[in-house]
């Protein structure tokens, strides 16, 4: 296994670790906290969005439910919003943002917006050519993103229209993952982390008129969500552009050249989505794979939606707000700032990640029913929903690891080697998904469910190399904070689960269909009370985190 170039001076790693030791088991440092109330901006506004993403999501099942309409809508959602995640969620930044802050940090802020204004000259163009040429070619693309489409010529032929309307949107979000890059490494998160939030604002309204007009789980129905994917595409980039100009980086559009800085920006952006994308390419691959079963593409997206709500706010939000910070400390020669930030983002991604898989795995039923089962979204489709959320739960803390580790091989520029990773990560969730979807078919289980295991266990590989390649290199080593939390963590989310479980039986009877919607969402709110509450009461009274630095994290946003 290869191992991360790491030069920290000449001291050797047991001297360094001792020292990074010692300086990040204090009290939270101004640098740290500042860390966190970043954390906290990226991270609130990303809820934001992902709540409003869940008003969007309970009103396309009540529209669209599970069938034809649904599954065409969200072959087409995928492809586009894939690129989204890759490049407005960090990936992309991998290559961009250690650039762009070596000119800025060395060079100045001219130096900075020209090589900004390469860079986004070079992608404008690229991808103008690429989406005319994948738009016209998507009757033949599409055998490659849904091959179980093509028993069903209407929800192919569909699918490609669809697909086709909101294409625009992967130009739109590549645009704005460049600038959301360029504010980031100037520390000004607030517009980059907001932007999402007017993609769920154009589709609820998009839902709106659907209702107005009558159309549910009709063909039209489709036509006027990709119509929205695409205007709130266009919507984002506006509002970063008029972001970037306040900052004081006005991007001219140039005559695209392939200098060095290019050269050097494709060297390590092509590995770097790679790597930093691979989850979103599993679930794409997942996607493919549930295309062979009637409605599994629409379960297999509700469950998805569900689990990256505390994978956004969490582990996104540390991907975006670590790489500039990382990246800044190795310039400055300051990597025992560096191991400690990579300490507290591990302990603070844990904190929260762990509790949320392990209450999306023991109340994804009740969940599913409550937030999605009315109007077309039926009984039958909850079950099958809830099954895939706790398959996926079950991987969340390793996707968010994967965010935590992955910043401090792109902070020093090499992509290669997550890319290697994520290459073998992918193999697995092939592999694992074709093998697992066959298995649950022929023991009578819903076969989608393999698919999402699958991609849990491809994540804790691809999060299990890149901690041992770190570990081994030097560049990353547990403090006694963090080896003296995580049990103390683990436990505390363990009991939180069997409280939940034991509460199940009488607040999840609550949640039934036949109840008011008003007892439904107070019976699920008490589940989630009663977690936090459990598992707040633990984690305070083992120390691992007082009330009065509880206080302090709340107050950091």
């Amino acid at each position: 296994m290869a191992t991360l170039p790491v030069n920290l001076g000449g001291d050797s790693c047991a001297t360094r670790r001792g020292n990074a030791l010692r300086r990040s088991a204090g009290s939270a440092t101004p640098s740290v906290m500042k860390l966190y109330r970043a954390f906290a901006t990226v991270g609130g506004l990303t809820m934001v969005s992902r709540v409003l993403g869940f008003v969007r999501d309970i009103l396309i099942a009540a529209a669209l439910g599970s069938g034809v309409v649904a599954d065409a809508f969200f072959v087409a959602f995928r492809f586009p919003n894939l690129f989204r995640r890759l490049f407005g969620e960090g990936a992309f930044n991998s290559a961009f943002v250690p650039l762009f802050t070596k000119r800025l940090e060395g060079e100045g802020m001219d130096e900075a917006q020209q090589f900004a204004e390469e860079a986004f000259s070079v992608l404008l163009f690229t991808l103008l050519a690429f989406s005319t040429l994948a738009i016209l070619a998507m009757p033949w693309l599409m055998m490659l993103l849904a091959p179980g489409f093509i028993a069903n010529p209407a929800k192919y032929d569909l699918a490609v229209l669809l697909t086709q309307v909101a294409f625009p949107y992967l130009l739109c979000m590549s645009l704005v993952a460049l600038l959301s890059g360029a504010l980031n490494s100037m520390e000004r998160f607030w517009a980059a982390a907001a932007a999402p939030i007017l993609l769920n604002i154009v589709l609820i309204a998009s839902l709106a008129f659907i209702f107005w007009l009558g159309f549910g789980r009709r063909e039209e129905a489709g036509f006027i969500l990709a119509v929205g994917v695409t205007v709130a595409g266009l919507a984002q980039l506006a509002m970063l552009s008029v972001a970037s100009r306040k900052a004081g980086l006005k991007i001219k559009i140039r005559r695209p050249r392939y200098t060095d800085g290019m050269k050097r920006l494709v060297s390590l952006g092509i590995p770097g989505v790679i790597a930093g994308g691979i989850t979103q390419i599993n679930i794409v691959v997942g996607t493919i794979i549930a295309s062979l079963q009637a409605g599994a593409v629409s379960y297999l997206y509700y469950a998805d939606r569900l689990y990256q709500l505390p994978l956004g706010i969490v582990g996104v939000a540390i991907g975006i707000v670590l790489l500039p910070d990382l990246a800044r400390k190795f310039r400055a020669g300051d990597h025992v700032a560096a191991m400690n930030s990579q300490n507290r983002s591990l302990e603070f991604a844990l904190l929260l990640t762990v509790p949320a898989a392990v209450a999306l795995a023991v109340a994804a039923d009740p969940i599913i029913r409550v937030l999605f089962e009315r109007g077309a979204f039926l009984p039958s489709d909850t079950a099958k929903t809830a099954w895939a959320l706790a398959a996926f739960s079950l991987g969340l803390p390793a996707f968010v690891l994967i965010k935590v580790f992955q910043p401090a091989f792109f902070a020093r520029e090499d992509t290669k080697t997550p890319m290697r990773y994520a290459g073998y990560n992918l193999i697995v969730n092939v592999v694992g998904s074709i093998g697992l979807f066959y298995v649950f078919q022929r023991a009578g289980l819903p076969p989608h469910v393999g698919i999402a295991l699958a991609t849990s266990i491809a994540g804790w590989v691809n999060a299990l190399m890149l901690y041992v390649n770190l570990r081994r290199s030097g560049a990353f080593a547990w403090d006694d904070r963090l080896r003296r939390n995580l049990p103390l963590m683990i436990l505390a989310s363990v009991l939180m689960g069997v409280a939940l479980w034991i509460a199940l039986p009488e607040l999840g009877a609550l949640t039934s269909k036949v109840e008011a919607f008003w007892i439904q969402i107070s019976a699920l709110a008490a589940l989630v009370g009663l977690g936090l509450l459990v598992y707040g009461i633990v984690v305070v009274a083992t120390g691992v985190m007082s009330p009065r630095q509880l206080m302090r994290m709340g107050r950091t946003g």
